[in-house]
């Protein structure tokens, strides 16, 4: 993985189905953005994935321009969901923030602990549906038709909450 020093566009998607989902999410792009220039996608309520029975998720893709390298990026997404108080009972169980990183502009890590880009991103719809609205150029139709998963747009995160 490269560790030059320059400006990067970096996508990271977020998601919470357990109590206040709006508040963890803003959170989470507070938390993850730091003093990055950041953009925000609609939210999206989603289906559950992965088979255990949930509530419903609302979904973000949060952009940032940053320089930091891949050690960083890791540790403000467990951070953040370190600050509200995630818990890793059920794999793919409910969660108050769940955060990934999910493509870092021509970057590639094979680091167990980082995979970049995210290995089922172009599987998931929750995913799919909001990168589109910041990236239309990573997402075409046929990519929406082949995710899986419903997801309906909510409005701004600003709106829903």
């Amino acid at each position: 993985m490269s560790t030059r020093a320059h400006l990067r566009r970096v996508y990271f998607s977020l998601g919470s189905n357990i109590g206040r989902r709006g508040a963890y999410l803003r959170d989470g792009v507070r938390d993850v953005a730091l003093s990055d220039a950041a953009r925000v996608s609609n939210v999206y309520e989603t289906e559950p994935v992965g088979g255990v029975p949930q509530d419903d998720f609302w979904n973000i893709v949060l952009e940032i321009t940053t320089t930091a390298n891949a050690d960083e990026l890791l540790r403000r997404l467990r951070d953040a969901e370190g600050r509200a108080m995630r818990r890793r009972e059920v794999r793919w169980g409910p969660r108050t923030l769940d955060v990934d990183l999910v493509t870092w502009d021509d970057e590639d890590s094979h680091d167990p602990d980082l995979l970049v880009p995210h290995p089922r991103f172009r599987e998931r719809r929750f995913v799919l549906a909001p990168l589109r609205e910041l990236r239309p150029d990573l997402v075409s139709d046929a990519d929406l038709d082949l995710a899986e998963g419903r997801v309906r747009a909510l409005g701004t995160l600003d709106s829903v909450t």
